[in-house]
């Protein structure tokens, strides 16, 4: 017999998960976008291990047994969307589960009921009134808590912030604390957070209908040909890999994406551009720059952890593995917000320094490149 699961509150049951994934069109951006339902982020449901004595068994069948309230019909539906993971692939409904089998369900909807707690934690405010608030995230801070990552994050901040400023606030007549977008854990720079119900409606409507100026900073691998270009692109999910994201030029699947940029400074072998977002998808620089073979440096997922350009020698990769210790996460900064106040209806634009680590990494790879005659 399969050990039984044992769901914990941290889980919600699949019966809360009718709402799941059913394809591209209901996703919403995560990393660089307005939603925060319905989102393309994965959460982990379920994640358990077969027994030894466990008899071959079809996966819906298997998982009907053991999830209370589970209809086969939405199990089914959850391992044609590739939601369901057995020894991390992808499986069909008649999949036969083997003893020792390694099986994860995820949704893209975070479980109900997950209350934030209020820590008092270091925010680097830059500008803040009645309506909003301007927040500089560092790299490596989860913004809002999910599977994996129940505290320590950008909101746990932000409502212990404004809970001592008002303790009648509250998640009810605030809905996560004013958070209307996001930007990834390892991407640092400007977020805008909503501190009254109208200012939510506003800034969610101008996420939704693209007009807010999101301006990034990127240190891309390779030598760009063009000074300045637009990838077009549909971003979703990758077809294989269900966790990682994908760029679609033939338009078959995902959603449209469209990223201008422009080249600020060349080092040879890498190059710091600028990038605006036209749309907003999960992982959009990233999975834009990767398919037009540059992808943004020490980035993990989309292989720039890697030397993608530059010499053979012990030296030259000494160097770069020295650059993937200064900023040792994907070197992408949230540089430029802009948007219409919510209360006076004035246009209003902040802009932030670099984080330090990507300071210093150009600065390293400036000095390389002038040293060794590669600028131009």
């Amino acid at each position: 017999m399969a050990r039984k699961v044992t769901q914990t509150s941290r889980f919600s049951t699949f019966a809360q998960m009718a709402t799941m994934h059913q394809g591209q069109d209901n996703d919403r951006e995560l990393d660089e976008s307005p939603s925060v339902d319905g989102s393309e982020e994965l959460y982990e449901r379920l994640n358990l291990k077969v027994d030894k004595g466990q008899e071959p068994l079809r996966i819906d069948k298997f998982l009907v047994q053991r999830i209370e309230h589970a209809s086969r019909n939405k199990i089914q539906k959850a391992l044609e969307a590739g939601m369901v993971l057995v020894n991390n692939k992808q499986v069909s409904p008649n999949y036969k589960i083997r003893p020792l089998d390694e099986i994860i369900l995820y949704s893209d909807k975070e479980a109900p009921g997950e209350e934030i707690i209020p820590e008092e934690l270091p925010l680097n405010i830059q500008y803040e009134d009645e309506d909003v608030m301007i927040i500089n995230k560092p790299p490596g801070i989860v913004v809002h808590p999910a599977s994996g990552n129940y505290s320590g994050t950008l909101i746990n901040g932000v409502a212990w912030y404004l809970t001592q400023k008002n303790s009648a606030i509250n998640e009810q007549n605030l809905p996560r604390f004013g958070l209307v977008h996001r930007i990834d854990k390892n991407t640092s720079g400007l977020m805008v957070l909503a501190k009254t119900e109208k200012a939510v409606r506003s800034l969610a409507k101008q996420f939704f209908d693209h007009t807010v100026h999101r301006q990034y900073m990127a240190l891309v691998w390779g030598d760009l040909v063009e000074d300045s270009g637009t990838i077009v692109a549909h971003v979703g999910r990758h077809l294989r890999f269900r966790k990682l994201f994908d760029a679609y030029p033939d338009g078959d699947h995902g959603k449209e994406a469209i990223t201008h940029y422009k080249v600020l400074e060349r080092f040879g072998y890498v190059t710091l551009i600028q990038c605006v977002l036209e749309t907003g998808r999960t992982h959009q620089i990233r999975v834009h720059m990767q398919h037009i073979g540059h992808p943004l440096f020490n980035d993990d997922t989309y292989g720039g952890d890697k030397i993608v350009k530059g010499t053979v020698f012990s030296k030259y990769r000494q160097f770069v593995d020295n650059c993937f210790a200064i900023c040792p996460r994907h070197a992408l900064h949230a540089k430029t917000i802009g948007f219409i106040h919510p209360g006076t209806g004035k246009e209003m634009l902040f802009e932030s320094e670099l984080a330090d680590d990507m300071k210093e990494v150009i600065a390293k790879w400036r000095a390389y490149t002038t040293n060794n005659g590669l600028r131009r």
